[in-house]
Parts: structure tokens; sequence; C-alpha cells
């Protein structure tokens, strides 16, 4: 399916799918609803059946998995999610920070190292994202269950960036995210929040002229196909989370809430065996695909032109969340200390 016809689908799948999610709700109980902001196949969809194989096999529930689109945008899997409707949401911080304001601390550019190893250790042992961040989502009436990394962020745009200079003058997507907006305010572009659904159309339309996401992302949107000149920045890694109902979570009996996050850790194990290798396997899926595209590595010399910018987005964060951030951004700097001190 070309990029542009999965878009045309969305409005159709999503009245359909509600109507029939709601009617499954008052004729089984037994059936928990999950939704996330991906495609089929792509890693929140791995996650997502992953997680569901877990529960299948180890209790008598069944999980019904609903993919980007099918009952909306983000904010509306959120909405639903916290209405009781949906038991399980799978969503970015990207989105969940509008909710959520210290959970924008993964849109601090360069507070996140970019390699896999490192990554990966720090979202097992971390006690920002373990011990602080379940207390913090449940204030918003969510369980968190697991968060785990995506891949790397990668910028397109209209031409190679390699300053900040570059960014003069263009508009780059960001999801609703204020911290996100003041990283692009930051980088020197004019950040322009904009629903998943619109970013193709508005980059082939020269709406906008750039926008940041995994690289398996890219390629399975398409979004190459209009914004051809890839830069790796090395800013950080895309970040999401399973989530829960507090509500429903709370209210199952204790065995039940155990097996739920031995499914999350289940799913954690195998989507970090999944990821590794799927960014290379992307990029080269859109250079065969793609004779125009370019990528470009920035130089150490090149990054320190754009990390020497991050400070002041650290500020914004902390003017944004006070106490609760600043607690928050000294574990996470203390965790990433810990796990970085032997490499």
């Amino acid at each position: 399916m070309s990029s542009m016809s999965k878009f045309k689908k969305l409005a159709g799948i999503s009245a359909f799918a509600f109507a029939a999610m709601t009617a499954a709700n008052s004729v089984n109980a037994d059936t928990w609803r999950y939704a996330h902001e991906e495609y089929e196949g792509d890693v929140q969809d791995v996650f997502a059946y992953d997680f569901k194989e877990y529960v299948e096999e180890n209790s008598e529930h069944t999980v019904q998995v609903y993919r980007f689109g099918e009952l909306g945008e983000s904010d509306d899997i959120m909405g639903q999610t916290l209405s009781g409707i949906l038991q399980f949401v799978n969503q970015s911080p990207g989105f969940t920070g509008s909710l959520i304001p210290s959970a924008q601390i993964f849109f601090i550019p360069y507070l996140l190292p970019t390699d896999m190893d490192t990554v990966v250790e720090f979202f097992r042992e971390s006690e920002a994202i373990n011990q602080m961040f379940p207390k913090i989502y449940a204030d918003h009436g969510l369980k968190l269950i697991q968060m785990y990394p995506e891949g790397e962020m990668v910028v397109t745009a209209n031409e190679p960036i390699t300053s900040p200079a570059d960014f003069n003058d263009k508009k780059i997507r960001v999801m609703t995210n204020p911290l996100l907006s003041a990283t692009y305010e930051a980088f020197g572009a004019t950040p322009t929040p904009l629903p998943w659904g619109e970013v193709y159309g508005a980059l082939q339309t020269n709406m906008i002229q750039g926008q940041e996401n995994p690289i398996f992302w890219i390629q399975s949107g398409g979004l190459y196909e209009v914004s051809p000149n890839l830069t790796f920045t090395k800013h950080g890694w895309f970040t999401t989370a399973l989530m829960a109902n507090l509500d429903f979570y709370q209210g199952l009996p204790e065995e039940e809430q155990k097996m739920i996050m031995e499914a999350g850790d289940y799913a954690f194990n195998k989507i970090i065996k999944h990821i590794d290798g799927l960014a290379q396997e992307a990029l080269d899926k859109i250079m065969a695909d793609c004779k125009e595209c370019t990528v470009t590595r920035l130089t150490e010399e090149q990054i320190d032109a754009f990390q020497a910018r991050a400070p002041q987005v650290k500020e914004k964060f902390l003017s944004m969340t006070g106490e609760t951030g600043e607690k928050l951004l000294n574990q996470f700097q203390e965790d990433l200390k810990e796990v970085q001190k032997d490499k």
C-alpha cells in the first residue's frame, strides 16, 4: 500500500472500528482493548503483539490491538484510555507530555546517548524510569507498565542539515509537545505542531520543510518520498510507553496485575532484539528505493554547534515542571553516569 493510500484509509476505518469496539465491550468482558500509534509491523505493533501473546498464553483474556488511525489520532486514544473505553494505550511522551509535562524530559536534546547498548541498559536500570515515572503517571490516572526505546531520531528536510543556520526559515513538524517545540526553536527552526496524519501531505505541499522520527518510521510512512534529505544529528532516541487505565488495573486481582507487568517485561525483551539492526535495514530500503535521497551524519564539530543550544531547552523543561522536573532530571543524570561509568 502506498503512503498516501494509508492516510486515505484512516477516516473510514476509525468510525467503523470505534463502533465495533463499543459493541464488543458489552458482550465480551474478557477482551482487553489496546491501541498504539504505528502501522502494522512497526515497533509498537510488534511490541503490542508480543504483549498480547504473553497475556493470552497466561490468562483467559484476549487482547484486541488497534493500530494507528483505527480509533483516531494519539490524543483520541489517550482520551479513550482515560475514560476506560480502552484498557491499554501505547503512546510516546511526545504526545503524553501535554498531559504529563515531566514526560517531556526525553526531548531535552543530547541528554540521552545514541549508542544502543547504553540506551538499553539505561532503560533497564534507570531509577528515574522504573521508580519515579510510575508514581508520576499514576497521578494522572495511568498505570505505567513499560517504557522502551524505538530508535535514534533522524531529521528529514528539503535539503541536507549540517548546522543550526540550515534550519533558518524552515518549518519543522513537531508533535504536540511544548519542549520539542523549544528544541527546534533552539536549533533555529520554526516548530510546527501537526498530528501525524497530516505530515505527509504537509511535506508534499511544502507547508512544512522537515520533520523528525526514527528511521524505521520514516521508511514505513514513506516520508523520504517527500522529504528526501536525512540527517543523523545524534540528539536523542524516540521513546514510547505502554500504559493502562489505572482504575482498570487496580480493579484486577493481584495475580492478573502481576501477569500484566510480566507481559510488559516479556515484550520489552523481545522488542530490544527486534530493533537491533532495524535502523540499518530501514535505511537500506530507503536508499534502494530513493535515488535522490541523501544521508548526512554530523561530525563531532557539527554536533557541538547543536549541543551548545541544548542548555536553553533544559532550562525550559525545568521552568515547565518545577520541583518534580528537577528531581527527575537529577536522577536521569545520575542514572546515565552509572550506566556510562564502565564504557
